[in-house]
């Protein structure tokens, strides 16, 4: 993560002493997405605890050089079968809230030190990212109106917060395995959070051929994004795999019933249609 956030400041790929350098200034990003992704996941492991499952530490997935995000995240693994709904309901939501939360903290924080700046003082072709619910009022609260001819030039603090809640939104996609799905399947009966994960994930897939499409043909409106496509065919792997509890037929009490729809407000809150797109 250090090396994919040094090279955002644009310090090339390390080739030498003189650029390991400036490994420094990927510290800032990487520290602050490492943070987010470490409480979400120990947000899962202090639930689990709590209702005394077992569970591993997180295990971190470095992607150097590939992604520029340098990392697949963070995941855990449960070791032992969920004894009801709600306790899979509080596993399933203890990550996403807990990361949430410091997602939103480091927009804060790092919006406040990104500038705005004209089209001009971009001398490449930059990264133009989505921007959420969520994500738009803060800018929108800290940061003065943006000109037709200006960008926002994000801090790495304020790029971290905002993969954290894309990190929170892609874990809130009500299929299979995933947080959502896990939130899902304890909000409703077997057959309706199967209906719920078909749609989501043909949604993905619906998005991510008309970003292909888009990318082809020149639209009139705004191309999507095709990385959906990816994700659908990571989440073909996990998608039918619904988390198993030893009492089948419990039911969830009104407070865990609110968490469940906190956690779907969370996710359309969060939601990008378009997360990248060249400018």
């Amino acid at each position: 993560m250090i090396f994919a956030g040094a090279m955002q400041q644009g310090v090339a790929p390390i080739t030498s002493i003189r650029s390991l350098q400036h490994l420094v200034e990927g510290i800032p990003f990487a520290l602050t997405l490492l943070t987010i992704l470490t409480v979400h996941e120990f947000g899962h492991y202090f639930a689990a605890r709590h209702w005394d499952v077992r569970a591993s530490l997180p295990y971190f997935i470095p992607l150097p050089y590939i992604s520029f995000l340098g990392t697949l995240g963070a995941v855990i693994k449960i070791r032992d079968t969920i004894p009801n709904k709600s306790a899979l309901l509080e596993i399933g939501a203890a990550g996403p809230l807990a990361g949430f939360v410091v997602a939103i903290c480091a927009c804060l924080g790092g919006v406040s030190m990104s500038k705005v700046v004209n089209i001009d003082y971009v001398y490449s072709q930059p990264i133009e990212l989505g921007t959420s619910v969520v994500f738009s009022a803060i800018t929108s609260l800290i940061l003065p109106d943006v000109g037709t001819q200006e960008y926002v030039l994000l801090h790495p603090v304020a790029f971290a917060g905002w993969v954290g809640l894309f990190v929170t939104t892609f874990n809130l996609i009500p299929i299979g395995q995933l947080d959502g799905g896990h939130i899902v399947y304890a909000l409703f009966d077997k057959t309706k959070s199967r209906i719920i994960s078909q749609i989501s994930y043909y949604s993905l897939i619906v998005f991510g051929c008309y970003g292909v499409i888009s990318h082809v043909i020149d639209v009139p409106w705004e191309r999507g994004w095709p990385g959906w496509l990816a994700l659908a065919f990571f989440l073909t792997f996990v998608r039918k795999n619904n988390p198993a509890t030893r009492e089948t037929y419990s039911t969830i009490d009104q407070r865990h019933q609110w968490i469940g729809y906190l956690c779907i407000i969370i996710f359309f809150l969060c939601f990008v249609p378009v997360p990248f797109s060249a400018g």
